[in-house]
């Protein structure tokens, strides 16, 4: 039996009357440190029934999440890309602009992919990005292309702020991945922001009191 999203997603490439769906969502938006990752994913029809068990990342488990992320990205048929957007890019743009900016650099190897379209995660298209598009939103929940692309994008993210964590150790990335849970804003308060703090977002920049963000 089919999942839902897989079914979506044929009902997208009749619709959008394409073959090479290509799905594209982003980690860490709301995070008060390190950047946002994006992910573009392309399954072929002819393999993407072996990722029937593939589902939005906020709902598998971390292992899950892991298992699905090698699957993924080490199957011959499997093609994506994956793009970052730093906190100094997030604070410079704006944290919209700068998803927008890591989804074109996660998208483009696939500019010269004849008859594409790209599912984007959320209710905006991407600015600037020239392919193809439709918004969907939740589009992680109901389309496998979406799904598998939050997966890496996720993972990705986390291993990467796993690495964060020895290079500025107290503030416990490794943990809570930058998101401001208590610990977070405890260390946040006795450590100051450390560079991968973003400090246009408000429980940062009530620590930097005078400071010009961009000098």
């Amino acid at each position: 039996m089919l999942s839902p999203l897989l079914e979506f997603d044929k009902q997208q490439a009749i619709k959008q009357e394409s073959n090479f769906l290509i799905g594209i969502d982003e980690a860490g938006r709301g995070p008060l440190a390190g950047p946002v990752v994006a992910c573009a994913c392309f399954i072929p029809p002819s393999i993407v029934e072996h990722f029937n068990d593939v589902n939005d990342s906020k709902k598998l488990t971390e292992a899950k999440r892991e298992e699905l992320f090698v699957r993924l990205t080490t199957h011959s048929g499997v093609i994506y890309g994956v793009g970052f957007a730093t906190a100094q890019e997030i604070d410079q743009l704006n944290i919209l602009q700068a998803t927008f900016l890591a989804m074109r650099r996660a998208a483009q190897r696939f500019l010269r992919m004849p008859d594409s379209c790209a599912l984007i995660d959320g209710p905006y298209p991407v600015k600037g990005l020239s392919l193809k598009q439709q918004p969907v939103i939740d589009g992680d929940a109901q389309s496998l292309v979406i799904a598998s692309a939050s997966v890496i994008a996720k993972v990705t993210r986390d291993r990467y702020m796993n690495v964060l964590e020895k290079l500025y150790p107290g503030y416990g990335f490794a943990g809570h991945k930058g998101y401001g849970t208590a610990k977070h804003l405890e260390a946040l308060r006795t450590l100051g922001p450390c560079p991968q703090h973003r400090r246009t977002f408000g429980p940062v920049r009530k620590l930097l009191p005078g400071e010009t963000l961009f000098p």
